[in-house]
Formats: structure tokens, sequence, C-alpha cells
């Protein structure tokens, strides 16, 4: 007997970092302790991670990054669910019904084993994986890889296997840190800040951070974001001296990619440039590090070293625009399987 897959919808995975529940110490202990605990985000032996973790980071980070949680929560929720939820549906819509799309967070829920879990039960077995993540790097886009695959294939462990008989066909988008798209959408989006506040004295572009150590061993991040950045910048028009990059969200003693982001805002302040107009671009929805870290905390770094005003560019979120892009890469990268339908 055989199965139509041609009658089926192609399943679209719109793979995401995560969110809390609630902006609540209480909630975020699980958050933090899951994302913590993942290899390719903190990969120190874990007899010597692990006691750090449950000993000193989750009896303090978590009331800590409540505190912050709550500067940026919307009475909906939090912003990066709403951004999610309004990008799966507006992705749906441009696809049509022959797309089954679905939200996956690599950290907290709707987790991505849920997501295929999902899509298995609806009786798809063709899944596109899209990440959020524009740039590609082993702590991010290779955990989502990571995720994706176990759910695929079944939980294995040392004392129980679950190894599934049947597994979907499963195509995942590439980084698109250079995708013409993806650049034209940051433009817009820069743009129409500027048209509303007015021309800066420099535009920052910052992502967020991973240790050096990473690269050294190979990841491509730092490649990829300085591409983005150049290649925006010249979208944009800027002269070499009209803009700045750097990484943000340092964590631990550990060197991580430089120049730092909050660096960057001290100097500019210190050497009388006024107005700053900032976009994180290795963002696809606005979270807490954009929200708190570069709206609020960088923004009031900025003023306290001499600066008077950082303007925060919203992420992509669920621009029009922007979701016209994920559709049509998403399209693309399963040309065949729609050829074929």
């Amino acid at each position: 007997m055989t199965t139509n897959t041609k009658s089926r919808p192609v399943g679209v995975l719109l793979a995401q970092l995560g969110t809390p529940e609630a902006p609540t110490a209480r909630a975020l202990r699980p958050y933090l302790r899951q994302f913590l605990s993942d290899p390719r985000v903190v990969d120190l032996n874990p007899f010597r991670w692990w006691p750090i973790l449950y000993l000193l980071v989750l009896t303090r980070r978590p009331a800590r990054s409540a505190r912050l949680y709550k500067r940026i929560w919307q009475p909906q929720g939090s912003p990066l669910m709403l951004h999610s939820q309004r990008q799966v549906a507006g992705v749906q819509e441009r696809l049509g019904d022959g797309f089954r799309v679905i939200l996956g967070m690599r950290y907290g829920e709707p987790s991505i084993e849920a997501a295929m879990k999902s899509l298995r039960e609806e009786g798809i077995d063709r899944i596109v994986v899209f990440s959020m993540f524009p740039q590609f790097s082993c702590a991010t886009t290779g955990s989502v890889y990571d995720a994706v695959y176990r759910a695929a294939q079944g939980r294995v462990c040392p004392f129980f296997q679950d190894r599934r008989r049947s597994m979907p066909a499963i195509h995942i988008v590439p980084p698109y840190y250079d995708d013409p798209a993806y650049i034209d959408c940051l433009k817009q989006r820069m743009l129409e800040e500027v048209a509303q506040t007015g021309e800066p004295d420099r535009y920052l572009i910052t992502f967020h951070g991973i240790p050096k150590r990473f690269v050294d061993e190979g990841d491509p991040y730092r490649a990829q974001c300085e591409t983005t950045a150049h290649l925006l910048a010249v979208a944009l028009g800027l002269e070499a001296d009209r803009w700045i990059s750097g990484f943000q969200s340092r964590f631990g003693k550990e060197e991580w990619l430089q120049p730092y982001t909050e660096d960057l805002l001290s100097e500019l302040g210190r050497r009388g440039v006024d107005e700053v107009v900032a976009t994180c671009a290795g963002f696809t929805a606005d979270c807490l590090e954009t929200l708190d870290e570069i709206g609020n905390e960088g923004a009031t770094q900025f003023v306290e070293a001499g600066g008077k005003k950082l303007t925060l560019v919203p992420c992509l979120n669920d621009h029009p625009a922007w979701l016209d892009a994920i559709a049509a890469m998403v399209k693309r990268e399963s040309g065949a399987w729609c050829a074929d339908d």
C-alpha cells in the first residue's frame, strides 16, 4: 500500500530561540536551565559546568533576568512570542494551503519537538526548516539542527530507545545572511525609522556575540555577521566613517567576539557623537536582547558617556517585506517538492 504525499502540504518549521512563559524567577529557572544546559551554548565539561550552573547561576540569575523581562513584557505576553506568532500567521497566509507553517522554539514552548510531533500527527512527511537566525553559529543554528533531527529520529539514550521506523524528508534553508531580500528588509526598516527620527551621526549594526574560541575553532559566524553589516552599509549608501558594528550579550569571563557593543556605545558618547541609530541585524524578532539590552541599557550607557540619543530600529518582526522574503525563500528551497505537486 502506498501513501500519496502529493495531497499533503509541505511542513514549514519556523525555528526561533525561545522565551520564558512569564517574567518571573519561577518561569525563568527552567528556561535558563534548558538554555544553559545545551552543550552547543556552553560546551564546558559537564562535571565542571553543572555545579556552577545549579549552585550559582540558577540560584541568582532567574530573579535578575525576571526583572529585565518585566521591563519589556507586553500585556499579551512575551514580545518574542507575539512577533513569532504573527510571523507564522503572515507566512502561512502568503504560502497558502500547500504549506503548513508552525512555530518551534529551541528553548521553552512550543518546542521544536512538539512542533515536529504535530507535523507527524498530521501526516506531513516533507518539512522545510527555516531558522530565524540569519547568520550561522554552532550555538544557535547548529542547536536548531540538533533539535530537529533528534525530534525526527526519536529519542535515544543509553537506557532506552525510541528510534522511529519512518522519518520525514527534511530540507533546511541555508543561512541567508547575504540574501538580497533579507538585506533589503533591513534597509527598509532602517530607512523607515530614520524618516521619522532624522539622520543620525552614526549607524550602529550590532549582533549577538559568541565566545571567540568558537570562531577560532571554525565557526563562520563572525565572517557572516561582517558580510551582513557590509552589505547593509552599502545598501544604505553609508561611507565607512558613518557606521560601525559590534557584538553584544557577553556571558561569563571568557573572551567573546569584539568589538563589544557596550564599549562602542561608551566610546561614541565620549567622542561627542550626539545621535546613534542602532539595528540588531542578527535578530529577526524583538526580544530581551534588542528591546532592553540595546533599547534601554545601551541607550542609557550612550547618554551617560556623553551622547544625546540612541534610537533602536525595530527588528524585522512581521514587517510585510520580511514575511514576503521568508515565503519566497521557503518556496525556493522547497521547489522540487512544489514541482512534484
